[in-house]
């Protein structure tokens, strides 16, 4: 999303370049007439992509190349050099590709080359593919896993249950530009309106599932009906949490976890002047940066000392505070909503804010009701091998609501990131087809947007004994080290988005090692 509108700079690379001027795992930006493109080198092939990201429009020549393979910078989406198909979220859309020529020490690009068939189909007949796949939850794992059946050439029947109201759609956007009035609508949406019939996909919005069958092998609808499944597939997300503060659920109270929810926000501030954020977690910064820039005042109230002390550490928190306060937001921290009222916030702490918008970020629980009467086992999270398989057989789970056996901690986790999610979803159907038994060994990346700062966060610590800070966190260019028994579980980064890339492939690398097992 976004794209990269400037003109293409670098070398014509239709004239040729020595070879020799591109160095084994190096990247060229040059031009095909007025199409920027890079060259990349892995040993002695070369190959010829586009230079932004499908995702965002990040510039792919400020990645890392891995193997026959390109991550992207910004949100380490990762596609092949060799076909141009986005192969690991959160990008799903390929990159074009050209023909390279070496001849005479020099390499020249020729043609733009086809997109790359879609993989033969896996049709039920052959006696592996599922006939039918059942995915309920229309969100990044539901739509992730969706998207890469059809990529992978399944034919079968293919039904996404949604509750909500909007085809599926790119959620970090709503709390992010999409709520600042700096992206349009059009950006929001994952796929046109006609993919889901042209890949026949039975969507079906506003879908409430009553009981899941997993004996029976089916999905009993709230309104009456049921869908069979031969694989299943539970993504049914997150719902925001509304703790019990007298006047909560008053008319200008919001929460921010569906598009509906972003536009009606999105509607109260054009008319509000004084907004009050409850809470001070990555959502509800990120809306106190969006209100901002809408011109609102802005007021977070938080019990912490700082805000995301807990999970970034002190020095990072107090510099997501400054940049905060940089821009005008207050902060009433160690403080609590004693009540919220027409027109004000009352404080425990006895002070009263002026309020016409009150957002609730008070976090979110995962949606585990239908898994728990259909009597799969749930712990803190729906429980799933390293397969994403349920304990009942053909049922996957994906998303906020799994907990999987992550090989970077040895721990149990479950963890609400979008890009978990989406590539939780893209393993899961990969195991629901039968094509072997892929394990889910990413590492956890999620990243945090506070007006023209970024934070990258790759791994999971939800526990430290030491930060290892490498740069000048003040000056918003470091990587933060999170240490337990003096191994790397987590890395943040602010400004340094190659070294976060690093990260998370020094964490791939580790899955199969003794857990936790990240020296750094």
């Amino acid at each position: 999303m976004g794209g990269n509108e400037a003109a293409p700079g670098g070398p014509d690379l239709t004239q040729g370049m020595p070879l020799s001027d591109l160095p084994e795992g190096g990247m060229l930006v040059g031009h095909v007439g007025e199409e920027a493109v890079i060259l990349a080198r892995h040993g002695q092939d070369v190959f010829a992509i586009g230079a932004a990201c499908t995702h965002y429009g990040g510039p792919l020549a400020e990645g890392l190349l891995v193997g026959e393979t390109v991550r992207c910078p910004w949100h380490h989406a990762c596609f092949s050099l060799r076909t141009g198909e986005a192969v690991q979220a959160p990008a799903f859309d390929p990159i074009p590709c050209w023909r390279v020529e070496q001849t005479g020490g020099k390499v020249f690009v020729r043609e733009r080359l086809q997109p790359a068939p879609r993989r033969a189909p896996a049709r039920p007949s052959s006696g592996t593919a599922p006939g039918s796949i059942v995915i309920v939850g229309g969100g990044a794992a539901g739509f992730a896993a969706a998207e890469r059946l059809r990529r992978e050439g399944y034919a079968g029947s293919l039904t996404l249950l949604s509750a909500d109201d909007a085809a599926p759609y790119d959620r970090p956007n709503l709390s992010k530009d999409y709520l600042a009035g700096t992206a349009p609508e059009e950006w929001i949406s994952l796929r046109p309106d006609g993919y889901y019939a042209e890949n026949a996909i039975d969507l079906r919005l506003g879908a409430a599932v009553a009981a899941i069958d997993p004996a029976g092998r089916r999905v009993l609808l709230a309104g009456g009906g049921e869908v069979p499944f031969d694989r299943l597939l539970l993504a049914t997300g997150a719902e925001p949490v509304r703790p019990p503060i007298p006047g909560s659920d008053g008319p200008q109270v919001h929460t921010l976890r569906s598009l509906r929810d972003s536009r009606a926000l999105i509607e109260a501030a054009k008319a509000a002047r004084n907004a009050v954020l409850v809470g001070a977690g990555f959502i509800g910064l990120e809306v106190a940066a969006a209100l901002r820039t809408r011109g609102l005042a802005v007021h977070v109230v938080a019990p912490d000392r700082q805000p995301l002390e807990r999970v970034l550490g002190l020095e990072l928190a107090e510099m997501v505070r400054r940049l905060h306060e940089e821009r005008g937001v207050v902060f009433h921290l160690g403080e609590g909503v004693a009540a919220i009222e027409p027109g004000r916030v009352r404080l425990t702490g006895g002070a009263s804010l002026a309020a016409d918008l009150v957002v609730l970020g008070t976090g979110v629980r995962p949606r585990t009701e239908l898994a728990e009467r259909a009597g799969l086992a749930v712990d803190h999270g729906v429980l799933v091998d390293e397969h994403l398989e349920t304990s009942a057989p053909g049922i996957f789970a994906a998303g906020d609501i799994a907990r999987w056996p992550d090989p970077h901690t040895g721990e149990r986790l479950r963890i609400e990131h979008w890009v978990v999610a989406e590539r939780q979803g893209q393993t899961a159907a990969l195991n629901m087809l039968g094509h072997g038994r892929a394990r889910f060994t990413a590492a956890p990346f999620f990243w945090s947007q506070h007006y023209d700062i970024s934070i990258n966060y790759v791994g999971h610590a939800a526990r430290w004994d030491a930060i290892e800070v490498e740069g000048d966190v003040a000056a918003r260019s470091a990587v933060l080290r999170y240490r337990r028994d003096g191994k790397v579980l987590a890395v943040a980064t602010v400004g340094r988005d190659l070294q976060s890339l690093d990260a998370e492939v020094a964490m791939e690398r580790d899955a199969t090692a003794a857990p936790g097992a990240i020296s750094g």
